[in-house]
């Protein structure tokens, strides 16, 4: 494409609103905390994502995140006292174009639910996909210490940034 063609195209292409969804088993800990990255980086960047997240299982449906992820969060700027807990649907599929797990047993239980190619295509482990580290998982803190939710809140945000350069690099 050229000229005002090619930019006509960029830019109606950059703005399409990608869907994106994270995935862990709770929803209280690590999905949770990589929406509100993403939904913090989103507005400081004017980034057109929409945002969700929700767990695999249906323990903790419309709870808040852990206080101890909630307070980690906000003591590094993002807020996320408004996210509530869900369980990933099968629609869920359909309504997302990327849809991020956080480790490979969880990957592995949406996998089972996929229908088709184009469903397995739109789920990927995240830290692979953002930071390219093959198998790469983000660790559960749900057991651990301050120290475990911080390394958490800093691997997740770390890799919210490689993946929002990602996906806008991919509109280029």
């Amino acid at each position: 494409m050229a000229g005002s063609n090619y930019h006509a195209f960029k830019h109606s292409y950059f703005y399409t609103m990608q869907k994106i969804l994270f995935v862990c088993l709770g929803n209280i800990c690590r999905s949770p905390l990589a929406e509100g990255i993403l939904l913090h980086l989103k507005e400081k960047q004017h980034l057109p994502f929409e945002i969700d997240s929700a767990g695999t299982a249906g323990y903790h449906i419309g709870e808040a995140p852990d206080p101890r992820t909630i307070a980690n969060a906000r003591k590094n700027g993002v807020d996320l006292s408004a996210l509530r807990a869900r369980q990933f649907q099968a629609s869920d599929f359909d309504k997302f174009d990327w849809i991020f797990t956080m480790d490979k047993s969880n990957y592995n239980n949406l996998l089972k639910l996929t229908s088709n190619k184009e469903q397995q295509q739109k789920l990927k482990l995240f830290l692979e996909f953002a930071t390219g580290q093959n198998g790469a998982e983000v660790p559960d803190p749900y057991y651990g210490n301050e120290k475990d939710f911080e390394k958490v809140f800093q691997l997740v945000y770390s890799a919210s940034l490689q993946l929002c350069e990602k996906l806008n690099s991919s509109s280029d």
